[in-house]
């Protein structure tokens, strides 16, 4: 949250939060209410109660596959009753809104029907980071910004560069790479600051790096064990240097004992 200058860029004040819309492979949560029991019964066959419907949406239930509909290619959910029904490019709002008119008009002339409520949620909606602490995580808000998606992943270390953080989306087909300074302020009120679901966050490392002293404690303990390591090392090099000594004085003593020996017996030999 730096103010902008020469190093830290400025940002234009492009931020539009704008609903998600969906797209293919993407899984639709449909809770149907109403009245009559049997049309709730037939929509929502296995979804008792509001708690599993919150598992269900959420993504934590084993059995999601059971009770969402796919984003087939052709952009289509298959519906009971309806059949397919276009949603691609909608948003949940718009689906939702559809599928009450679509049933309203499929259940009107049924004796005593009064009207339909649906729920629509898109599950597993999930985003990426590669870099820092890699991983999928799951959006578990509408709105979800930059700075939670990190802290979601226990932040930017020491290592990891603020300056150069990229993601990856791709939208109808078509990959995008955005590229952003974390650091700045006026990231707030710019593009990048929401995310959406399947981004991938990549957190580029410092090119060199290879430790960082962020703290007295540890740069006293790198001190330590460096003078440690010092002395170790003096020692052992202090020690070869005094075994060569001690060598070298054993060998002149040996050589000065051979001398004065064979100076000896030359002169017993001229005295004979």
């Amino acid at each position: 949250m730096q103010e902008p200058d020469k190093h830290i860029p400025h940002y234009a004040d492009t931020l539009s939060f704008e609903e998600y819309k969906l797209r293919v492979d993407d899984r639709l949560y449909v809770y149907v209410y109403s009245l009559d029991d049997n049309i709730s019964s037939m929509y929502n066959s296995g979804m008792r109660n509001n708690n599993q419907s919150n598992q269900v949406s959420s993504g934590t239930n084993n059995s999601m596959d059971l009770y969402t509909y796919l984003v087939n290619d052709d952009g289509c959910i298959d519906f009971p009753t309806i059949g397919k029904v276009p949603v691609r490019g909608l948003t949940t709002r718009e689906v939702k809104y559809k599928l009450e008119e679509e049933l309203g008009k499929l259940l009107r002339d049924i004796p005593g029907f009064s009207f339909v409520s649906v729920d629509v949620k898109v599950v597993n909606r999930s985003f990426s980071i590669i870099g820092a602490q890699s991983g999928r995580y799951a959006i578990t808000k509408e709105k979800m910004t930059i700075f939670e998606a990190l802290a979601m992943a226990g932040d930017l270390q020491e290592f990891n560069s603020r300056h150069e953080v990229k993601i990856v989306r791709e939208v109808e087909g078509v990959t995008t790479i955005k590229t952003f300074d974390v650091r700045s302020k006026e990231i707030v009120n710019s593009e990048y600051y929401y995310i959406e679901p399947n981004d991938i966050i990549y957190i580029r490392k410092i090119p060199g790096y290879s430790f960082g002293i962020n703290s007295a404690s540890t740069a006293m303990s790198v001190v330590a064990t460096t003078l440690s390591f010092g002395v170790f090392v003096y020692s052992i090099v202090q020690t070869g240097i005094n075994h060569v000594k001690a060598k070298q004085e054993r060998d002149k003593k040996a050589a000065e004992e051979a001398a004065k020996n064979q100076q000896q017996g030359g002169g017993n030999n001229e005295a004979e």
